[in-house]
């Protein structure tokens, strides 16, 4: 008999993931990894299952009544679906930006200090290093470096959605999650955080959920298709554009459906 080989995965990546509201199966057996410093796009139509997915990736899916997960969800070696995993410590490591900005109603500065205060940083100098730091790694510091007092509903669309971006930036996550990030905003503002997102990739792995199959295109290095719950594809994004395997995933992304 042979040596099985070896089970080798990226340090990021689901297996087998199937996730349930009741008796609703609406993810259905997904594996799929995350490389680092990548953007993976999910695709598909309304439904589908690509939040559902994208929340489970840190465990947002436990606060939704009736909702069970079964699989695995592994980081560096660990897998997050265990019981006993710390889900506080766990949203540090993977940050999450949703749909509709959602700035709290505190001032600009204090959106930003929340996470590290909540963390245990108190001094006055490391905090507001941090506060620099993370609207400078979102492309926001020169915009709003003199108000940082003003409340941070007094902002543009577009500059809420950076300033959360900032926010979950300021804990320092490996991963960055996002829901239809730029849905909400004008041309001009999606085009910066657009920019933004190639830009962080450079130190993190991104996952963002879209319908703009442009902005798809644009901007990520894998794409995985999503259709009633299932994987139907997944690669490079250039290959899943201009070649995709599966005939489903070339009519939606020809606007044939969904």
């Amino acid at each position: 008999m042979g040596i099985a080989e070896p089970v080798v995965r990226e340090s990021f990546q689901t297996e087998d993931l199937s996730i349930f509201y009741g008796t609703y199966e609406a993810v259905k057996g997904i594996s799929l990894p995350f490389a680092q410093n990548t953007v993976t796009a999910l695709i598909g139509p309304s439904g589908c299952g690509k939040s559902t997915f994208l929340r489970s990736l840190n465990r947002m899916n436990d606060d939704i009544s009736g909702s069970t997960t079964k699989g695995s969800i592994w980081i560096d070696g660990i897998d997050i679906n265990a019981s006993g995993t710390d889900v506080i410590k766990l949203r540090q490591k993977i940050g999450m930006v949703w749909q509709k900005p959602n700035p709290f109603y505190k001032s600009i500065y204090d959106n930003i200090a929340f996470g590290p205060k909540y963390h245990g940083i108190k001094g006055k100098k490391a905090l507001d290093e941090i506060v620099e730091s993370s609207l400078r790694r979102a492309a926001l510091w020169d915009e709003v470096k003199d108000r940082l007092k003003d409340s941070a509903l007094a902002l543009s669309g577009g500059q809420q959605q950076r300033l959360c971006i900032a926010r979950a930036l300021s804990v320092n996550p490996q991963i960055l999650l996002l829901d239809e990030p730029a849905s909400a905003l004008d041309p001009v503002s999606t085009g910066k955080v657009e920019e933004l997102i190639k830009e962080l990739k450079e130190e993190l792995r991104i996952v963002i959920v879209t319908h703009n199959m442009q902005q798809a295109a644009r901007i990520s290095d894998y794409t995985a298709y999503f259709y009633l719950g299932s994987l139907v594809e997944y690669d490079k994004t250039e290959k899943v554009f201009s070649n995709p395997e599966n005939q489903m995933t070339q009519e939606y992304i020809m606007g044939r459906f969904g």
